[in-house]
């Protein structure tokens, strides 16, 4: 019986552990570390910030989804990995595993920014269901005393896409309420363009976010880096100086500390085609945590998004190598990753697809409209009841 060790509970670790399970069954001892006994639908996070989802929406246990299925949880957080010996070790044991399958997300770097965090900074994120319930707390204060608001993402991002969910729904939310022409919003990022997204643009997304920005009022700065934040304002390294009332800034990701001994100097997994680790064989890694070069270099440092549905795709193609390994079969074939993503925009959305994610693509697709808001509601209502129900098998 080959004993896999996941570590992580998201996206990642929750889809590799159904499969696993799903496609070995006797085979595998499947075993889960998590510090979070909960799964959270990341992508709705913003919706929570802005107060209309609750936690108990966009959450579910892990542990009874988990033991439906013969799937061991364990919640604790790995505290460290021995590759050589093949064994996570956490606060309370250590465990050796035939194959291990890194799944942990990352580690926010607020610290690489003075002033930077809701923790011991100035700024709001939701990264997190507790960053943004937190942001909700800070948006209902906000509201009885508005101000300017500062949102965006700092140098070295590679998750840009709910800094722009936030600015459009604050923007959207405001409008409702009678109250946009009291509060000036200021959207600062490192991409060297708007819609860089971190993946070169999609077709016509510069014009496309350009135009939106404008039409909104919302001013922009882009191709900047953050040198500090005070209790009232955003300091740029130009020297620049942004007041806010309210800010929201996504920080820079790192590998986690458990891990990041197994990676490049940010703590990522370098991977191959299959999510197999460059180095240990019966290592793989799936999301946020793997190692991907940004197709160019750009003026302030960005990284690569890795996106709950390229996640998904990645866990599934390890899973499957791993499954070829133990039982002898035919390794799959290997696929470029590619990205769907809706981003929600307040009074409407758009649909962004890549294949694959990184430039030159075979093919690319970006459209907004209303029908892409209900689409995106559907989605999170879909995936949350096959994830609660385990049926990782389904799309």
């Amino acid at each position: 019986m080959a004993r896999i060790i996941i570590l992580g509970g998201s996206f990642g670790g929750l889809t590799a552990a159904l499969e696993l399970k799903r496609l070995l069954g006797k085979k595998a001892e499947v075993t889960v570390f998590c510090d979070d006994d909960k799964f959270v639908f990341i992508p709705s996070l913003p919706w929570l910030a802005m107060g209309s989802r609750r936690a108990a929406d966009i959450t579910l246990p892990l542990k009874p989804i988990l033991e439906r299925k013969g799937i061991t949880f364990i919640h604790e957080a790995a505290k460290g990995v021995d590759a050589d010996a093949s064994k996570v070790i956490s606060a309370t044991r250590e465990v050796t595993y035939d194959y291990l399958v890194i799944a942990t997300g990352p580690y926010l770097a607020f610290e690489e920014i003075a002033g930077l965090g809701p923790e011991k900074g100035h700024t709001e994120c939701i990264f997190t269901l507790d960053q943004a319930e937190r942001t909700n707390k800070a948006w209902n204060r906000f509201i009885e005393n508005p101000g300017a608001v500062v949102t965006g993402s700092v140098q070295g991002v590679s998750c840009f896409g709910p800094p722009y969910e936030y600015a459009f729904e604050i923007d959207t939310e405001l409008r409702k309420r009678k109250m946009r022409h009291k509060v000036p919003i200021v959207f600062v990022t490192s991409e060297p363009y708007i819609g860089h997204f971190g993946i070169g643009g999609l077709r016509d997304s510069k014009r496309m976010m350009e135009d939106e920005f404008a039409r909104r009022d919302i001013k922009v700065i882009v191709n900047t880096a953050v040198e500090e934040i005070s209790p009232t304002e955003v300091r740029l390294k130009d020297g620049t100086k942004i007041p806010f009332k309210l800010s929201m800034l996504a920080p820079a990701f790192k590998g986690v500390p458990a891990v990041a001994h197994l990676g490049n100097p940010r703590g990522f997994i370098p991977v191959d085609a299959k999510y197999r680790h460059t180095k240990y064989k019966n290592i793989f890694c799936v999301g946020v945590a793997v190692a991907i070069a940004p197709s160019e270099q750009t003026p302030v440092p960005t990284g690569v998004p890795k996106t709950g549905y390229m996640t998904q795709k990645m866990a599934k193609t390890a899973s499957s190598t791993i499954v070829s390994d133990v039982t002898g079969r035919t390794p799959p074939a290997e696929i470029p990753i590619d990205v769907v993503c809706l981003m929600d925009m307040g009074n409407t959305a758009a649909i962004m697809k890549a294949s694959p994610v990184l430039p030159p693509r075979q093919e690319s697709e970006l459209k907004e409209g209303i029908r892409y808001k209900w689409l995106k509601i559907a989605f999170e209502r879909y995936y949350l009841w096959k994830m609660k129900h385990g049926l990782s098998g389904l799309p």
